[in-house]
This record gives C-alpha cells, structure tokens and sequence, in this order.
C-alpha cells in the first residue's frame, strides 16, 4: 500500500501551502492520502516550484518507485518550475532516461531553464503542453568568488556544463547546435506552438479525451 509522502516533500515542492487530503473508502475503512500521495498511485509526478536537490532527490525516489511497481507502464511528470540547479536537474533528466518506462511530460504554466530541458526530455512523441503553457530555454549561470584560480575553475566548469546542455537540446529537438547555441546564448521565451514548432514538445493538450484517465489503470 502507497504511503503518504514525507513531510519533507511538503516543505521542498509546496512549501507554505496547504496540502488536500483525499479520503478513500474500503472494506477496511477509510484511508487519507495527501493529493500527491494520490496522484502517484496514478503514476502522476509533480515537478512544481524551482529545481533543488531536495525536489531532485524526492522526484527521482517516486521515478525509482513507479519503475519497480511497474516498468512497463509510462510515467506522467506535470512540470510548472522556473528551473534551478543544473546538477539537480541533470539527476532527474538521468533518472528519466534510466528508467524502464516512458516518461510522458506535460507542461502547465512554465517550464522555463532545467524546466525546459526536463520537458524536451520526456519520451519522444510524448512531450506536451497545455495551450498558454510558456517555455524558455537560456544557458546556465552562476557566480563565484575568491582567488582568481577559483574563479576560473568555476569559469570553465560552467562552460562544460553550456556545452553538454547544448548536445542535450540538440538530441531532443533535432535542431542544429549551431541553431541552439544561437537560442540558448539570451532568454528564449516560446508559447506552446513555438515549442512544438522548434522540436521541445511534440503535441499541445487542449482537452483530456474522455476514455483516458492520464495515469492510472
């Protein structure tokens, strides 16, 4: 039987909200779930607020989680985030590639820097967004202090790092890398359709069709 999830999952994803309650009904009694609790028994990851290592380390439980309950069942991630660390992200992308299942990515709201990169990364063919979803890709950034060897290690750490998410994009969207070095250089800002267009994603979700459920059996 699924578990609610940790109180750090509240603190790390929704942090200062209230988190719903679902009360289900069995021969046993009755059981709450917290939302997300529920949402996973659908195999629904939220991805929701900026990527940090405690929201990396709890979404990639829940991808190791759903691959052992079934690996042959696809995973549906909802990403809304502004983006955050690369390294946190690059975990969840990892994990989302080392999984068994598809991994389905539905965007809603923004996904926007590690955001749009978890986006591109879902499973090819399986990569949406809700029609005023807004998507914006740049290159990373970062700041360093002290000595001037350390300052220029951190320097050309950053620049392997533009590199590698660069080929990343370039696998994901077919696009040139000259075409994506180009759109990562300042903040590219893309509405649903550009998206598509330019390879992110692959459909626009307008309404869910009546017979699918979007998770679960």
């Amino acid at each position: 039987m699924l578990k609610t999830l940790p109180n750090l999952f509240r603190k790390t994803l929704i942090p200062n909200a209230m988190v719903p309650m679902v009360l289900e009904s069995s021969s046993r009694g009755e059981r709450a779930y917290d939302i997300y609790s529920r949402l996973l028994r659908e195999r629904i990851v939220c991805l929701h607020g900026p990527v940090t290592e405690e929201m990396s380390s709890v979404v990639c439980a829940q991808l190791l989680f759903l691959e052992a309950e079934a690996p042959s069942k696809p995973v549906f991630m909802y990403i809304n985030s502004p983006g955050g660390l690369v390294t946190a992200g690059l975990a969840i992308y990892d994990t989302m590639q080392y999984i068994q299942p598809d991994c389905h990515t539905i965007c809603m709201g923004q996904a926007a820097s590690m955001g749009s990169l978890l986006l591109a990364g879902g499973a090819k063919g399986c990569r949406s967004a809700l029609p005023n979803s807004r998507i914006m890709l740049h290159q990373p950034s970062g700041g360093a202090q002290g000595m001037a060897s350390d300052i220029a290690i951190q320097a050309e750490e950053i620049l392997k790092l533009r590199s590698r998410l660069n080929g990343l994009y370039v696998e994901h969207t077919g696009r040139e890398l000259s075409e994506i070095e180009k759109v990562m250089d300042r903040d590219t800002f893309m509405s649903s359709e550009e998206a598509t267009e330019f390879g992110v994603i692959d459909e626009i979700l307008v309404k869910r069709p009546e017979a699918e459920q979007g998770g679960g059996d």
